[in-house]
């Protein structure tokens, strides 16, 4: 970038934040009503027409070393993780999430909005409030599709035009391996946010026609640059805070240049007023900074980096959740259909890719890297299996909804992260995450001024016992799919654990095929549990599902802002973002950030008299 685009000093609505909810939201007003002025602020840069944001599988490039798309955060160790540290990264671009994500369409289960509406008094904000915004923003191309999808929106949704071979034998060797879960029709639709315990293919937030990411700028952003002159966008700049006036009414936003983009730009620190609202849509890290460096927050916390508090509200930054994810690679066929040239670049990978990108619209280039799997919710002799303290959880969380699962796994079509520590070949990934993590987390600003300054980042990785049988069960239960699969050549012994040579659980390094299909379940002993949880420990990370840090409950829980996205204690100020749920949702983030803003567009069209957005 060589210099920002000059803004005017001042907007009706100005937005903080440029990630999918963000687009959402500034899309649908600025649409609506051409005389409303809307400015998005975005740390990040435009992804406009770039292959890394419009080429389905240029996703996995953004997790690269030295990627300027995404941000990571670095978390305090962690004893229950033996010590170590894990990072988070979440996108930094225009899109945020949407514009870098590995494309999955997955939804919640209809009882997560409703615990949103009744456990957490959000009137409005349930199931069959939200399911018709999820139609709304969706053109749904999956053949069958039924009720709660939507057949006219701005973003496409498909099952791509690729299927690995991998991820056939993975649905062929589950749905016989565990009859019990493959009873359902292979067209059962597990994104109608009923159906569970299904193996099936993913559908992808992929255009079927032109095989491209369908992400928010390019359907409703960009397309506004010549139609809606009132809708502008900044990139490369931080939102440091908030301004407000005499009254605590939110007047405007301070922001600087990011030295990343702009290394020769000036570092002073510039103002832009909003006149009827200021929107905070950073995410679950950049929106509860914004809250703290504008002195919303808690007490001990803004003190101890020479924040003044505006407003003493403890919930800002607490409540942190994501997705405990574990994944397990295995040597696959030299004839397998895998991503791993690409993912490695070998030969030239990307660059082919690149070239027959788009050609048939059915090539490996256009398919979104995961494939297929199974939302999981264990029957009553697994539920066994789970440990006392996972029982006490069930009992409290999902008994009484049976629509609610407790595992995701899912299949991969490559080497998913840890390349350097094997040699190049071909792989598959099966990624296992516990859908509903009980322990909680914390992200707090550690600096008053600086916006690339390290946060305090508690992420609450295994913090709760409840929270490590089920990703252990599941990684014993995905591995006896693995090893039956025909492109099954054996397990890499650095990326699995040390269990016992000559063992029951001992590792298969080499393999000239799949075990048989009949071959007993291995039993695992006490010492191999032991050996199990610890490299879990030594290896759970991130889903890139970061939410719940300005969670929408009462104050007096814990809550940031108000069923209708305002701010407790201040006026003309509300949230919109990932940062609002208060609880976890069993599904990717992006579609749920999605309906967010859709949500959101609608309450402030409402509070504004603009029609058409509803």
């Amino acid at each position: 970038m060589s210099s920002p685009t000059v803004i005017d000093e001042e907007y009706d609505i100005i937005i903080a934040g440029g990630g999918t909810a963000a687009c959402v939201i500034a899309g649908r007003l600025a649409a609506a009503d051409g005389s409303l002025r809307v400015l998005l602020l975005e740390a990040g840069p435009t992804t406009y027409n770039d292959p890394a944001h419009t080429q389905s599988l240029r996703c996995l490039s953004h997790i690269a070393p030295g990627s300027r798309t995404v941000r990571a955060h670095i978390s305090q160790p962690s004893a229950a993780l033996g010590g170590r540290t894990t990072t988070v990264a979440c996108g930094q671009c225009l899109g945020g999430g949407g514009s870098v994500n590995f494309m999955a369409y997955v939804r919640p289960s209809a009882s997560d909005y409703d615990d949103w509406e009744t456990v957490y008094r959000n009137p409005g904000w349930g199931s069959k409030d939200l399911i018709p915004f999820l139609k709304k923003i969706e053109t749904y191309q999956v053949p069958g599709g039924g009720p709660t999808h939507g057949t006219d929106g701005p973003l496409a949704v498909s099952l791509s035009g690729f299927f690995t071979d991998l991820a056939e034998q993975f649905l062929q060797v589950a749905r016989t391996l565990d009859p019990d879960r493959a009873q359902k029709p292979d067209d059962a639709d597990l994104n109608d946010l009923e159906t569970i315990n299904v193996y099936a293919r993913w559908p992808k937030w992929i255009n079927d026609e032109t095989g491209t990411r369908s992400d928010v700028p390019h359907n409703m952003i960009y397309p506004l640059k010549y139609t809606r002159p009132n809708l502008h966008f900044l990139t490369g700049v931080h939102v440091k805070h908030i301004t407000f006036d005499d009254e605590n009414h939110a007047t405007g936003v301070a922001y600087t240049l990011n030295p990343l983009f702009y290394p020769d730009g000036p570092g002073d620190t510039r103002t832009v007023r909003g006149t009827k609202l200021v929107l905070v849509s950073a995410g679950a890290f950049g929106s509860p900074a914004i809250l703290e460096r504008s002195g919303i927050g808690a007490k001990d916390v803004l003190e101890r980096v020479g924040v003044k508090q505006r407003v003493d509200l403890p919930g800002v930054g607490e409540n942190y959740q994501d997705h405990n994810n574990f994944d397990h690679k295995y040597f696959a066929a030299d004839e397998a259909q895998s991503l791993d040239a690409i993912l490695r670049n070998m030969e030239g990978g990307i660059d082919a890719a690149a070239t027959e990108f788009g050609k048939t619209k059915k090539e490996i280039s256009t398919q979104g890297a995961l494939d297929a799997g199974i939302k999981w919710r264990p029957k009553p002799s697994e539920l066994e299996e789970l440990g006392p303290e996972f029982q006490e959880y069930w009992d409290s969380h999902f008994a009484n909804a049976p629509d609610k699962p407790v595992l995701r796994i899912g299949m991969f079509s490559g080497l998913f992260e840890n390349l350097t520590a094997v040699p190049p070949r071909k792989y598959f990934t099966l990624a296992i995450y516990t859908e509903y993590p009980l322990a909680r987390g914390h992200v707090h600003i550690m600096h008053a001024d600086d916006v690339s300054a390290p946060v305090d980042f508690v992420p609450g990785f295994f913090e709760s016992k409840a929270d490590v049988k089920p990703l252990t069960w599941g990684y014993k239960f995905a591995r006896e799919i693995a090893r039956r699969m025909p492109h099954f050549r054996g397990e890499p012994p650095v990326l699995h654990p040390p269990f016992a040579p000559g063992g029951p659980a001992s590792i298969i390094a080499h393999a000239e095929g799949p075990i048989p299909f009949d071959a007993p379940r291995i039993v695992y002993s006490e010492e191999d549990e032991r050996v199990l949880e610890a490299f879990a420990a030594a290896n759970v990370g991130t889903a890139y599902h970061s939410l719940g840090t300005c969670a929408m409950k009462p104050r007096e829980q814990g809550g940031v802002v108000d069923p209708r996205l305002n701010v407790y204690g201040v006026r003309g100020l509300k949230v919109a973002d990932l940062s609002i749920p208060p609880s976890n949702v069993s599904a990717n983030t992006y579609g749920t950030a999605l309906v967010i803003g859709e949500k959101a567009a609608a309450i402030i069209a409402e509070e504004l008299g603009i029609k058409g957005v509803v």
